[in-house]
Order: C-alpha cells, then sequence, then structure tokens
C-alpha cells in the first residue's frame, strides 16, 4: 500500500523533534510519544524561549496524527529547575517594552491553549522529581503520576503577584475553589501524598519506576481503538477547555495588568 503523505503544513516527527530539541528529547515507539523536558541535557529550566517553545511545540505535537499517546517527563531527579542567573536576565530583560510584554502575555496564553486545545490524544505526565515552576500543563493531562518527593505550591502572591499564569487555574480546578484559594493565599506546599488524597495526581510511582508505569499506562490506553481513545480524551479533557477557555485569559490578564500596575503606581 502507497504511503499517505501528508497534507500541506502537516507536523512531521523528524522535523519537529529537531526543531526543539534544546527543549525536548522526543522518542516515539507505536504511535507512543515520550516528551523528555531537559535544558542543555540536564533538568529543564524555565526562561522565556522555554515559555515560547512549550506551547509552539504542543500546536505541533498536536497536528501529527501519528502521536496517538503522549508521555511527558522530565529529566533526573527534577521535572522542573529554578532558571539560572543568566535565563532570570532573560526573564526579565532591561529596557522592556510593551511589545514585550504582550508577547509574554501572548506566548503564556498559548503555552495552556495549546496543550489543552490542540493536542486531541491522551496525555500522561510522569513527574519524575520536584518541580519549582509550572506543573499546571502536567496537572492537565489526562493521567498523572509522580514520584514521592513532589510537591505542588504557587508562589505568586508570597511574591507580590496574582497568580494567573496556570497553576492557580489547575489548583482551582483540581482542588476546587475554597481548597485552592487557601493554597493561593498562603502560598502552603501539597505534598505528593496529600495530593494523591485530593486528586491532583493518580498514582505515586517510585522514581526508578516511573517510566516503566507510564508506558504501562499508555499500552492500556493503546489496546483500544483509535476513535475510542480520542473520544474518550475529548470527555476527559472537556473540563480543562471549558475552564481555560472561559477563565484563564482573564486570569492572565490579572496577573499581567498587576505586575504593570505595580510598575506604575508602586
Amino acid at each position: 500500500m502507497p504511503t499517505r503523505h501528508p497534507v500541506a503544513g502537516q507536523p512531521v516527527f523528524e522535523h519537529y523533534s529537531l526543531e526543539f530539541a534544546d527543549y525536548f528529547v522526543m522518542d516515539r515507539h507505536d504511535g507512543v510519544l515520550t516528551l523528555r523536558l531537559h535544558t542543555d541535557g540536564g533538568p529543564a529550566r524555565f526562561n522565556l524561549d522555554v515559555h515560547r517553545a512549550w506551547g509552539n511545540a504542543w500546536r505541533e505535537i498536536g497536528g501529527d496524527p501519528a502521536n496517538e499517546v503522549i508521555i511527558i517527563t522530565g529529566t533526573g531527579d527534577l521535572f522542573l529547575d529554578f532558571p539560572n542567573a543568566d535565563d532570570l536576565s532573560r526573564l526579565q530583560p532591561e529596557g522592556a517594552t510593551d511589545q514585550f510584554a504582550y508577547n509574554t502575555y501572548y506566548e503564556g496564553l498559548k503555552l495552556i491553549e495549546n496543550f489543552v486545545h490542540a493536542i486531541d490524544v491522551p496525555t500522561i505526565a510522569a513527574i519524575n522529581g520536584p518541580s519549582r515552576f509550572h506543573t499546571e500543563f502536567a496537572l492537565m493531562a489526562d493521567l498523572t503520576i509522580a514520584t514521592d518527593d513532589v510537591v505542588f505550591s504557587d508562589g505568586h502572591f508570597a511574591a507580590a503577584t496574582a497568580p494567573g499564569d496556570g497553576l492557580g487555574l489547575a489548583l482551582q480546578e483540581t482542588l476546587g475553589t475554597k481548597r485552592a484559594a487557601y493554597h493561593l493565599y498562603t502560598g502552603a506546599p501539597v505534598d505528593a501524598h496529600t495530593a494523591l488524597e485530593l486528586g491532583l495526581v493518580n498514582e505515586i510511582v517510585p522514581r526508578d519506576q516511573i517510566m516503566d508505569r507510564a508506558h504501562e499506562l499508555a499500552s492500556l490506553i493503546m489496546k483500544q481503538p483509535r476513535a475510542a481513545r480520542r473520544f474518550t480524551h475529548a470527555i476527559v479533557s472537556r473540563p480543562w477547555r471549558r475552564r481555560v477557555s472561559e477563565d484563564f485569559g482573564v486570569q492572565l490578564s490579572s496577573e499581567m495588568l498587576g505586575i504593570s500596575a505595580d510598575k506604575i503606581f508602586g
């Protein structure tokens, strides 16, 4: 049977896996795409390049019909690490303009919107260790497994910033309004076992077994027909799509406005 050529503009694994190689190690077998976050081969560090790249990557990955299940994990003992001094300078460059502020807002919007709206297949997050930033898309995955040293917290309010860039929204959806409000105001952490009890994660798995378990879950999903897999994802992701569509733009713009107001009136 002749190979079906991709339609115009359809993403191709051999292309986007190279395009995003500075941010993900990608591996695909039998339709299961594994994305391992990294920076220079070590744990991924958050900066504006990462901020931009992830949102673009979700769009490319979601547009490739050969991706049937997606596993997202980190490198080494951390899911996501603190920025270093160079990363921090790139987060807040000197002489930042209104265009820079808008670009930051837009890229932050697409980081979440594209994960939720552009990916139409089951997703599994394997949180392989503590994360210092941005675990929201790991919580928004269909299934989330984690090591026992993972801790979830949002420190925006403690840093005099409104918690609007995604994690606060994820905590509202998973914890409920009152519990989320407590953690957003106080910054109180949620440890892995409490996260399991409250429904933020599905399983606690030893670090040396977490990827085996992620692939077991992917294999379980892949046993079912393609239509069943994709329509089940449509059902289980619908609350996230509704929450992101209705709330995320307002929350992110509130955070950005608060930062701007502090600069103007502070």
